[in-house]
């Protein structure tokens, strides 16, 4: 049996507790919860941006996730996501499906690096044209020989359907995303993936987001004579240059831009870059943000 002291001391505490886990359940509902999905190009930078922001502030708590641009764009249209992260614009077949209510926010620039198995690269092959490219994704140039390489056969390495990141490759390089690339022998799903592939092999050929490019045994090789620099990405003469986005639909609202404002802000610019993207300024005179 209980003492009525220590009963009342008891019962002091249970009290106490209850209004603690109330006053938790109640600060749980008042948070609002933002949902990102998207680009899996823009999702590391964009996850880390995520966790110092839910760090900094407790009102708003953001939660992301990825899936690829496709995804990213038709979760915001359709409501299953706030905020969008693509690696694109917009299409034309998207507006025409969901409708013209996207509102657009630069982030960042991004480059589809065309890398080569190392062992390609140091052999001489250290600048393609488009056209080069496109004839060996579509199966007309078959050896490594024809482009002033060694006598091996060509393997190109390209992304799954539904990918940002291949659907910029296919219509700056293809002519269309829909394009047919016969030549492909391996796709895969993500840039990690890519990157790996080639790495590991002696004659690939590939393309992946540039800060993907920036470390490991395989080449960057130039693109019609114009390397993947940040002045050459950002007033993008280099073909493959690419500004990255966070979509919102009909507007934004005060939560979704108080995380966007963080993105674009000087920290989120600070993850950005250590990502491997540039900045969202636009170059200076020295070419650089």
């Amino acid at each position: 049996m209980i003492e009525p002291e220590r009963s009342t001391k008891f019962g002091l505490l249970t009290a106490v507790l209850l209004i603690v886990v109330a006053s938790g359940c109640a600060e749980e509902r008042d948070r609002e919860n933002l949902v990102v999905t998207g680009s899996t190009t823009v999702l590391p930078a964009v996850e880390r941006c995520a966790e110092v922001f839910n760090q900094v502030q407790d009102e708003i708590g953001v939660q992301v996730s990825s899936g690829g641009s496709g995804r990213g764009i038709q979760d915001v249209a359709s409501g299953l996501a706030d905020i969008g992260m693509a690696s694109r614009e917009v299409k034309e077949s998207e507006i025409s499906q969901f409708g013209d209510r996207f509102t657009e926010h630069l982030i960042g620039y991004d480059a589809i690096a065309v890398v080569v198995s190392r062992e390609i690269y140091d052999a001489g092959v250290r600048d393609l044209s488009s056209e080069e490219v496109s004839e060996i994704y579509s199966g007309k140039i078959k050896s490594w020989r024809d482009l002033g390489g060694p006598e091996v056969m060509i393997l190109p390495v390209a992304r799954v359907p539904g990918s940002g990141t291949g659907d910029t490759f296919n219509e700056m390089i293809m002519g269309s995303t829909r394009a047919e690339t016969e030549g492909v022998e391996v796709n895969a799903m993500e840039n990690a993936e890519i990157k790996t592939l080639i790495v590991q092999s002696d004659k690939a050929i590939g393309y992946l987001g540039i800060g993907y490019a920036r470390t490991g045994n395989l080449g960057a090789v130039a693109l019609d004579g114009v390397s993947p620099t940040e002045e050459n990405i950002k007033n993008q003469t280099y073909k493959l240059s690419r500004p990255l986005y966070l979509y919102t639909w009909d507007g934004t609202s005060e939560e979704e831009a108080e995380f966007i404002n963080f993105v674009i802000g000087p920290e989120g610019q600070r993850i950005m870059e250590e990502e491997g993207f540039f900045s969202a300024a636009a170059p200076g005179p020295d070419g650089r943000g």
